[in-house]
């Protein structure tokens, strides 16, 4: 099924920039593996480089790049899996995460370890993106 099909609510309410970045990718993926969850981790894992999940949607980051030490593997140790920061850009300064947070209404942020602000955006973006779907 063409990618622009399968879109996902998240990067249906982003830029279109981010939306190409993923059905081009999703596409390909679906010629080289077959459709499946194969491609959609292809999809995202293409779109994790030049965007960032913020609440229920993806925004441009300043730097492309890999967003989080999943995405800096490389063939078959990214294959193995592991855990990712779910689109949050973990590679970002501490200000930049903290900017986000305060977007986001994170409470008690600036208590937080870097890695604390990841996984509290991680939650914040989630609950943002339940609402939306309802």
């Amino acid at each position: 099924m063409p990618g622009k099909d399968e879109l996902p609510s998240t990067l249906e309410r982003s830029p279109e920039k981010a939306q190409r970045t993923w059905v081009k990718a999703h596409d390909a993926a679906v010629e080289e593996y077959g459709e499946g969850e194969r491609a959609h981790r292809t999809a995202f894992a293409a779109v994790k480089h030049s965007f960032e999940k913020v609440g229920d949607h993806w925004e441009a980051k300043d730097a492309r790049g890999p967003s989080d030490a999943q995405a800096e593997r490389s063939g078959a140790a990214a294959r193995r899996g592991g855990e990712t920061a779910g689109g949050v850009d973990a590679n970002a300064s501490k200000a930049h995460l903290l900017e986000i947070a305060k977007r986001l209404d994170v409470t008690g942020r600036w208590r937080m370890t870097k890695s604390e602000l990841v996984e509290a955006i991680q939650k914040a973006n989630d609950r943002e993106t339940r609402n939306a779907r309802e």
